[in-house]
This record gives structure tokens, C-alpha cells and sequence, in this order.
């Protein structure tokens, strides 16, 4: 990965103009395959390359589930922008127990286990205390408004959050953005349309910090949902779920 950000690379288009690939995201996802595979023969895969080469659905079992984003944040790495991660996740019986986000521009590895804590780089982390949206840095992709399907809802949630926040910011990379809600830096984070591999590992990692993962509806998260809304506190998270439902009904 480090090679392809600081050389020259090869883009190509997926789903659309904006959804790229880069023959780094499919080297990485090819060698986690393997790794895995030849470690845990049992366990399945999902990946983000190859489930867009099947052009399927990902369906997630009870069986233990390595889920992949090789490179999280491909349009940061595309233009040399430092927020762009590997992000790794462990499911079984549908629950995430593992969580790793590297960052190698960076040389940050952020990590979770189920039941002992978060830490990055080795060292524990913790969600931030903020429970008031008027006192809260909150991110979201505002990129998402691109596709003329959903650009109404967004920018309706987008001009009643940033109203309140105190702070709003877009990273480009779910997956480090979680990393940094549940480091503090960022008090909360809601987005739709994400993937499980988007989602997966930074999920764990931010409730393993102490912080709060639901889904957008305020019910308990889902990583195949696509709808996320995550903070540092339940109330937070609560307020944020308050004020998308208002919006969504504008």
C-alpha cells in the first residue's frame, strides 16, 4: 500500500465515476485472502473487490467472517491524501469480536478486542465525553450527495447537523473517522449507504473505546444495515437519531 501511494497508479472505475479501484486495492485484498484462507481454512471472506467483482450482495453468516476493506479511503490514496487505511474485521455468530485499522502513511494501527478495550499503537484510547451536538465535532461524508438519488436527504440532515454542531468535517474514509471518534478527536460520525466493510472493524473499536454504534433509526447497530450513527455517548448518539428523523420528515 505504501508503495502505490507514493507511485504511480492505475484507476478504474466501479459503480460509477467516483467509486474507484486501484490495482493496490485488489493486490492487499488479494494477499488477506490468502493469508486467511491458508490460517483459517474454515472461516469465510468478505471483501469489498471481490464482492464487487461477483457483483452480489455480501450475505453475512454465524460462521467466523473475516471482513475486508483492502483500502479504505481509495480516492485519498488515489490523490496522495494521508487518510486512507486497511481495515479488518472479525464476525462470528454475526457479532464483531475483532477490529484492526491500519494506517501505514501514518504508521497508526488502531485495534480492538471483544471485552479488552481499544488501543492504538498499544496504547488504550477512549471516546470523548460530549454528550451535546452544540458542543461536538461531528463528521460526515457530505460526498455522498454526488448521487442525485439521495442528494435531497443528505443535504435536509446535512443543513440540520452542521446548524447545531460546533465543528464539521468530511475525512474521506469511514474507517478512519471511526478511529477517530472513538479516539476522542471526533465527538460522533452518521452516514447511510456504507458498507460492512466500511463499518465492520470501526464499529468494534469505537464500542471497545466506550462509545455508542447504532443504527441511523436509533435501533441496535447492524453491520449489514448500511445506516450508522456512532458517538463517544448515548446521549449524543440519541440527539443526532432525534434530528435526522425531524429532517427526514422536512
Amino acid at each position: 500500500m505504501l508503495e502505490g501511494f507514493h507511485g504511480t497508479k492505475t484507476v478504474t472505475t466501479k459503480s460509477s465515476q467516483w467509486d474507484i479501484v486501484t490495482e493496490f486495492d485488489k493486490k492487499v485484498e488479494k494477499i488477506l485472502t490468502q493469508g486467511f484462507y491458508k490460517a483459517y481454512p474454515s472461516h469465510k471472506f468478505i471483501g469489498e473487490e471481490t464482492a464487487a467483482g461477483d457483483k452480489s450482495e455480501p450475505i453475512l453468516t454465524d460462521a467466523p467472517t473475516w471482513i475486508v476493506d483492502p483500502i479504505d479511503g481509495t480516492t485519498n490514496f488515489v490523490h496522495g491524501f494521508h487518510l486512507t487505511c486497511i481495515s479488518i474485521g472479525l464476525a462470528i455468530n454475526k457479532e464483531m469480536v475483532v477490529g484492526v485499522i491500519y494506517n501505514p502513511i501514518l504508521d497508526e494501527m488502531y485495534t480492538a478486542s471483544k471485552g479488552q478495550g481499544a488501543k492504538l499503537n498499544g496504547i488504550p484510547i477512549h471516546t470523548s465525553k460530549v454528550t451535546q451536538l452544540s458542543q461536538a465535532m461531528l463528521s460526515y461524508e457530505i460526498g455522498f450527495a454526488r448521487n442525485p438519488n439521495i442528494r435531497s436527504l443528505i443535504m435536509k440532515r446535512v443543513e440540520a447537523l452542521v446548524s447545531i454542531a460546533q465543528g464539521f468535517r468530511a475525512l474521506g474514509s469511514a474507517a478512519i473517522t471511526m478511529c477517530y471518534v472513538a479516539a476522542g478527536s471526533l465527538d460522533a460520525y452518521q452516514m447511510n449507504g456504507l458498507q460492512c466493510w466500511d463499518v465492520a472493524a470501526g464499529a468494534l473499536i469505537i464500542s471497545e473505546a466506550g462509545g455508542v454504534v447504532m443504527n441511523t433509526d436509533g435501533s441496535p447497530f447492524d453491520v449489514m444495515a448500511r445506516k450508522l450513527v456512532c458517538a463517544g455517548t448515548r446521549k449524543l448518539a440519541d440527539e443526532i437519531v432525534e434530528i435526522i428523523k425531524q429532517a427526514d420528515t422536512l
